[in-house]
């Protein structure tokens, strides 16, 4: 997301921001749509094993070996069955997709900067590193996230091992 000049707010109180909008348990989070690759239904999960909990293995879309982790888990939430309603919104994360489980998309919303205030340091006990601020739409709040956050850069380099120890990518028979 573009950072938010306040100091300009006259300027850019018309500037537009569009999230994908989705819920986690009972609160409504948004990703910028400029990080959004795809939404699509949860596929079948080729788990890994010696991951952590809420990677949850990989999926194959389009050809693309995509690691998949469990945004529940991921913010140390009890994890549930997946539903007809469980999606996966495939980001794209320092130039790589992942791919983030969610409970449901429900839409894109428009926020201008007036609407969008600065996160605090914690909210519904998930830190403020993750989030790049809170919208308000009406009566409506939108937890907004930070994806290039979501992961530290030691579970991203083993996202990139999940890959090349993926079965897609392996010669050998039985992996």
């Amino acid at each position: 997301m573009e950072e938010l000049d306040k100091d300009n707010i006259e300027d850019s109180a018309f500037e537009a921001f569009q999230f994908v909008s989705f819920y986690v348990g009972s609160e409504n989070y948004g990703v910028s749509i400029e990080n959004v690759e795809s939404i699509v239904r949860i596929p079948d999960v080729t788990l890994l094993p010696q991951t952590e909990d809420f990677i949850k293995g990989i999926i194959n879309i389009r050809g693309n070996i995509i690691p998949v982790i469990d945004m529940r888990e991921r913010f140390g939430m009890v994890p549930i069955n997946y539903s007809s309603t469980t999606r996966v919104i495939v980001v794209k994360i320092n130039e790589k997709l992942i791919g983030m489980i969610v409970d449901n998309v429900s839409q894109v919303i428009v926020l201008n900067s007036e609407q969008i205030t600065p996160a605090p340091d914690v909210i519904h006990g998930i830190s403020g590193e993750y989030l790049d601020g809170i919208g308000k739409q009406g009566d409506d709040i939108v937890i907004i996230l930070n994806v290039e956050k979501i992961l530290t850069t030691e579970e991203i380099i083993e996202v990139d091992q999940i890959k090349l120890k993926s079965p897609e990518n392996s010669d050998k028979k039985g992996y």
